[in-house]
């Protein structure tokens, strides 16, 4: 089993940054492909950014390109996501989730094995 904690969430002015984190422990961190989604209100979970096991490869929403990175230390067992210029419409509850599956670049809420509880951003205009 693996238990995912998010952290780094909170309120911030558009154009702002934050970086989120997501400390991971149990079975083997490295084997895993980490994923970030986001839920808004009314809105549906959505995919935001996805990291291979190796950190090699990466994959984006398209709203969120070249503006956040996500990136991995697997001796931290932490995946990190940064968000630079942050938009009101990036307000949500971040998730991280793992999956012991091989990369892809879009993965789907429902393939994830394990998720963290989320972590609150908040973007005002």
């Amino acid at each position: 089993q693996v238990q995912l904690v998010e952290s780094g969430g909170g309120l911030v002015q558009a154009g702002g940054s934050l970086r989120l984190s997501c400390a991971a422990s149990g079975r083997t961190f490295s084997s895993y492909v980490m994923t970030w989604f986001r839920q808004a209100p009314g809105k549906e979970r959505e995919f935001v950014a996805t990291i291979s096991w190796s950190g090699g490869r990466t994959y984006y929403k398209d709203s969120v390109k070249g503006r956040f990175t996500i990136s991995r230390d697997n001796a931290k067992n932490t995946v990190y996501l940064q968000m630079n210029s942050l938009k009101p419409e990036d307000t949500a509850v971040y998730y991280c989730a793992a999956d012991s599956l091989a990369f892809r670049p879009a993965p789907a809420p429902e393939g994830m094995a394990y998720w963290g509880r989320g972590t609150l951003v908040t973007v005002s205009s």
